[in-house]
């Protein structure tokens, strides 16, 4: 590929190989500057299709926008369907992604009009800070909200956990939210694997991990497949006195430590395009 910006940030895409009756797969990461890979994204597929491409599949490591998945308030867009009809317009048929965040979709495919399949980072953190020794025998996976306890099952799966739950959120404003516990949990001397599929403003981890104080844990690790961590949120999370933060390199930053290669590599080669 040839990528570059005009001076005026327009972005210029160029194909530099033969794809006639080919599969085209673009690997892409939506994280940081969402506006500018997608529409770069969008260049690459179409030029892909029309230069001849038999198919063209895309892996959205971070699937931008998602978060916006219905009208919270009247007039807003639904942004995660917006960027869904862009991509199927520009002749994407395959949608590789990992963890996206759609809490409240079900069905996925029927909005996209295409194959999806939706991988996840949670077994290999959750087997990165076992084999590290940031967690024991008695671990137990909790996720910061209700919408995150199925990332904390497959956490808690990878390892063979005994245990697993979550907490409940209540947002109070885009970068405010309340973190309750709903149901009882044995967590006292226990170490406690926090996870979540995105870190932003960290301020849902910093609540959790309060509440977790609280209960008299041994020792909290966090881990998420998207470390986005805006705002200075690394070092405010760092400062809550926990053992460790690891997260996958969709988004690479400093946590990174574990690859969600294989587990791409995995879901292409059952694409069969």
């Amino acid at each position: 590929m040839e990528i570059k910006k005009f001076p005026d940030g327009e972005k210029y895409v160029r194909i530099n190989c033969d794809v006639v009756g080919k599969h085209a797969i673009i690997v892409q990461s939506g994280a940081l500057k969402p506006d500018e890979y997608l529409i770069e994204t969008l260049l690459i597929a179409d030029a892909l299709n029309d230069l001849g491409s038999k198919h063209v599949s895309l892996v959205f490591a971070y699937f931008p926008y998602a978060r916006q998945d219905e009208r919270f308030k009247p007039g807003e867009a639904i942004s995660l369907v917006t960027v869904t009809k862009l991509l199927k317009g520009v002749g994407i048929k395959t949608l590789i992604t990992v963890d996206a965040h759609r809490h409240r979709v079900i069905n996925f495919e029927r909005i996209f009009g295409g194959k999806v399949i939706d991988v996840s980072a949670m077994p290999y953190l959750s087997s990165f800070a076992r084999s590290q020794g940031l967690v024991g025998e008695d671990v137990i996976v909790i996720g910061p909200d209700v919408e995150s306890e199925g990332w904390a099952k497959l956490a808690a799966e990878a390892i063979n956990a005994s245990d697993y739950g979550a907490l409940t959120k209540r947002r109070i404003s885009p970068s405010e939210v309340e973190v309750t516990i709903s149901k009882p949990l044995n967590l006292k001397g226990r170490d406690v694997l926090l996870v979540d599929d995105i870190i932003s403003t960290g301020g849902t981890m910093i609540e959790a991990i309060k509440l977790l104080r609280k209960m008299d844990v041994r020792s909290i690790t966090v881990a998420c497949t998207h470390g986005l961590f805006v705002n200075n949120a690394l070092m405010k999370i760092l400062k809550m006195n926990i053992k460790a933060i690891v997260s996958s390199d969709t988004v690479p930053n400093p946590t990174t430590k574990v690859s969600v290669a294989p587990a791409i590599a995995k879901a292409i080669k059952e694409l069969n395009c």
